[in-house]
Formats: structure tokens, C-alpha cells, sequence
């Protein structure tokens, strides 16, 4: 099977196991926002935003950590599961001691014991998983996923419907899944024999730490920019506006859904076929022009019915929602650009170029919120997410280069971003008549992007592995 079989392959297993379990979740939308009022639901996502905000703390970035060092050919792997579980076990006593602290915020009352067990399962969970993604067990990585989500989304039923916990069964159920899911990994990757306290190492541990410890601010500087929206809006607007927002969100999660799928698979391709940087640089060349396509045609379609999708996936209450998902779709597909860059720093080990780059969008977002949010509401929040990721994207594009070079396809990522936004832009305008220009830009959109599509697909479909083409990296 050569490369691109084995990319398409694990995608696809990954796409099975989770695109039904996570659509299931985008169709309970309308379940969610009728079991939760506005200020409940913007509550709920807050206090789940804020445990993500603390989750690379706590485990101090190994679960990311984990997957770079296990996916090495040669890596010991029982060596590295049990320093990572050492690590881990570490950063949680330690952020178990700071918990205290999470009680002087009057906004978590009541809900503190929630957030740490949110935590807590949640770094287990992700441990387990990325291990078990590193050693190629993709079906069974895809199998928890499944899991995970099936068994969240029937506890939200139970919590919310049945008991009507409200609030507090809506962040149970994701806790509840994930205990579950590190229980279902553990018996099933058999994870107890792998765990040896006798193959602990420190020199490993500092090697894991030097790498991981990056990762924490970087991920937590994402976080801040998707939390310091919601937390301005809720301040200057109010927990209703807020819920609104937090709901506009969920559209835009489908090309993250997808995104993430290929991601996945990604990652492991990538470090894989690290070895010779001719072959890499030609590999990232190809699949990064697949990659866009899809993200740049996804998000066109998703742009053009997201008026319809709002309506038929959203509670009354939250038909507000359609205002703002467009230009949350043009941030998500400029996201989805700025994670594949991201994979060349973890195939490189180069985390802390991730990190720099991650204050630079953190810094401009928080900004941006401060200036946009108190004029312009909630549209505020999503055009400053939208220019925070356009200036890391910007950045990256001229970093990365010099870490690994390969084709970043200028012309066609200028030329499809720009017809992206200005169709957002007619689709938040208010008439009928938008649909015009709208269905135009995206007829460009996928004109412009089909032949790297199709030249993907026969790729996928070749028998014989390809030679490593020279690489261009002028456009």
C-alpha cells in the first residue's frame, strides 16, 4: 500500500468511527437548546471551555507528547507509556492540590468538583487514546471515539430529559463518557501490561518534558482564543447573547469535525515518512493541495445553507445564530490551514516555533475582542478569531518553509480564501438576493479548487508508490 493509500485508509477508518457519532451530536442540537436555556447553555460551555483551558496543565501537554515519542519506529514503547503515565499522574496531584483555587471565581460556584473531574477523566481518556493512536490501532482509536460520544450523548438524554440535572448533568455526561472510555482502552489494548513502573525513565521524562511543556501554552493560547470570546461577549452582552454564540459555533465544528478526521490520520503519516526529507517534502506538497480543496469547497457549501442549517438544527431562541456562522466558517477554514502547518513542528519537534506563533494569534484575538466585541456584539468576537487565525497562518507560512520546504499552493490559497470571505460577507447582509453572489463565489470556489481535488483522488487510487517529485516551494 503506498503512502497515499495508507492517509486515505486511516482516514477513512477514522471518518467511520467518528463522523456518525459526532453528526449525532450536531443533530442533537435541537434537543440541547431546548432542554437548555440560553444562559444555561452559555453557562455549560463556559465551564466545559474552562476545563479544556486547564486540561494541558494538568497532564503538562503529554497527551501530546506521548503520540510524538511512541510514533517513532524505533521508540521503546513500553518505556514511553510508563514515563508518560508517571508524568501524567505527577501534573495531576499537582493541579489536584491547586484546585482550591478554582473557588474564588464566583461564576464556577457550585460547579468547582465538576471542573476537576472534567479534567481529570479527560487527561486519562486522552493519554490511553493518543498511545494507542501512536502504535497504529486505528480501528480501535476510531472504536473509543465512537464510544465516547454515544456514551455522552446518552447520558445528556438521561441528565437532561429524565433527571433534568440541567447545567451540571450536561458536564456529568462528558465526564461519565470518558472514565468509561479510558476503562474500555485499558481492557482492550491490554494497557495494565504495558504500564511498568520498571521502565520509567528520567532521561525519557526529560526528553518528554522538553517537548510537552511548549505544547501547554500553546494549546492554552488556543483556548484563550476561543474562551476570550465567550467570557467578552457574556460581559459586555450578557449570558443570552452569549448562549447565541456559543450555538453558532456548532456549524462551523463540522469542518473542524472533518478537518480533525484527516488530522488524525495525518499526524501519523506524517511522522512516518519523516525520514527522508525529499520524500516528505513532496508528500506535503500533494496532500496539503488535497487538503485545501476539500476545506475550501466544504466551507463554501457549509457558507451558502448555513441560513437553512440554522433553522432546522436550532431552538427558536437561537435563530440569531445565522449572523455570525459564516464568518465563524471562514475562521475555522483558516484554522484547519494553520493545524496542518502545525504537524510539520511536530513532525520536526519544533514545538516551541507552535508556541510563538499560537501568542501571536492569542495576543491579536484578546485585542481585537476588546475593540470589536463592545461595538459590533458577538460578530465582534467571530471577525476577531477570523484575522487572529489569518495573521498565524501568515506567520506560519513563512516559518515553516524553513523547517521543512514544500508547495503551499499561494496562488490558489489567496485566491480561495478571498472568494470564502467575501461570501461570508454577502451572507451576513440582510435579502434574498445575497444567494446570488453567494452561489457564484462558491461555483469559483470549487472551480478554482476541483482539478487539485481530482489529481488527489487518482493519486489515492495509483498502485505504484510515486517518486518524490521536486519541490516548489515559490507558490
Amino acid at each position: 500500500m503506498n503512502r497515499y493509500k495508507k492517509l486515505a485508509s486511516n482516514t477513512v477508518i477514522l471518518g467511520i468511527g467518528t463522523f456518525g457519532s459526532k453528526l449525532l451530536v450536531f443533530l442533537l442540537m435541537p434537543f440541547y437548546t431546548a432542554m437548555l436555556s440560553t444562559a444555561e447553555y452559555s453557562t455549560a460551555e463556559l465551564i466545559t471551555s474552562t476545563a479544556n483551558l486547564l486540561i494541558p496543565v494538568a497532564c503538562v501537554g503529554i497527551s501530546q507528547g506521548i503520540f510524538r515519542f511512541a510514533a517513532d519506529r524505533e521508540s521503546d514503547k513500553e518505556a514511553v507509556f510508563s514515563s508518560s503515565v508517571a508524568l501524567l499522574l505527577g501534573g495531576s496531584a499537582g493541579f489536584l492540590l491547586l484546585s482550591p483555587l478554582l473557588t474564588l471565581a464566583d461564576y464556577f460556584t457550585g460547579y468547582t468538583v465538576l471542573i476537576v473531574a472534567y479534567v481529570l477523566s479527560a487527561n486519562l481518556q486522552a493519554v490511553c487514546a493518543q498511545y494507542v493512536r501512536a502504535v497504529d490501532r486505528t480501528r480501535l482509536f476510531a472504536l473509543q471515539g465512537t464510544f465516547n460520544t454515544l456514551v455522552t450523548v446518552g447520558c445528556n438524554i438521561l441528565f437532561l430529559a429524565v433527571f433534568e440535572l440541567g447545567v451540571t448533568g450536561y458536564v456529568l455526561s462528558v465526564i461519565v463518557g470518558n472514565l468509561l472510555t479510558t476503562l474500555l482502552l485499558i481492557l482492550t489494548a491490554r494497557l495494565w501490561r504495558v504500564f511498568r513502573p520498571s521502565r520509567i525513565k528520567k532521561e525519557l521524562i526529560l526528553q518528554l518534558l522538553r517537548f510537552s511543556l511548549p505544547l501547554i501554552p500553546t494549546t492554552v493560547c488556543w483556548l484563550i482564543t476561543d474562551l476570550s470570546d465567550r467570557y467578552m461577549v457574556t460581559y459586555f452582552w450578557g449570558d443570552s447573547v452569549n448562549g447565541v454564540y456559543s450555538a453558532a459555533y456548532k456549524l462551523p465544528t463540522v469542518v473542524n469535525l472533518v478537518a480533525g478526521i484527516f488530522l488524525q490520520a495525518w499526524q501519523f503519516s506524517a511522522v512516518a515518512e519523516s525520514a527522508d526529507q525529499k520524500t516528505c517534502s513532496a508528500f506535503y506538497s500533494k496532500v496539503f493541495g488535497g487538503f485545501l480543496a476539500v476545506i475550501s469547497i466544504g466551507s463554501a457549501g457549509l457558507i451558502l445553507s448555513s441560513e437553512l442549517l440554522s433553522e432546522l438544527l436550532l431552538n427558536s431562541a437561537y435563530h440569531g445564530a445565522k449572523t455570525y456562522i459564516p464568518t465563524l466558517l471562514c475562521a475555522v477554514a483558516v484554522e484547519a490551514a494553520v493545524s496542518f502547518l502545525a504537524s510539520v513542528y511536530l513532525v520536526r519537534k519544533k514545538s516551541m516555533h507552535s508556541f510563538l506563533t499560537a501568542v501571536l494569534g492569542t495576543l491579536l484575538n484578546v485585542l481585537l475582542n476588546l475593540l470589536l466585541i463592545p461595538r459590533m456584539g458577538a460578530l465582534g468576537a467571530a471577525v476577531a478569531t477570523l484575522a487572529a487565525y489569518c495573521a498565524v497562518l501568515a506567520v506560519r507560512m513563512i516559518d515553516v518553509p524553513r523547517i521543512l520546504p514544500f508547495r503551499l499552493h499561494l496562488p490558489r490559497l489567496l485566491a480561495s480564501l478571498t472568494l470564502l470571505f467575501a461570501s461570508a460577507a454577502f451572507m451576513t447582509a440582510d435579502g434574498a438576493w445575497r444567494y446570488i453572489p453567494v452561489s457564484l463565489l462558491t461555483l469559483a470556489i470549487a472551480a478554482i479548487n476541483a482539478p487539485d481535488l481530482l489529481r488527489s483522488a487518482r493519486q489515492i487510487l495509483r498502485r505504484e508508490k510515486v517518486e518524490p517529485a521536486s519541490v516548489d516551494t515559490e507558490n
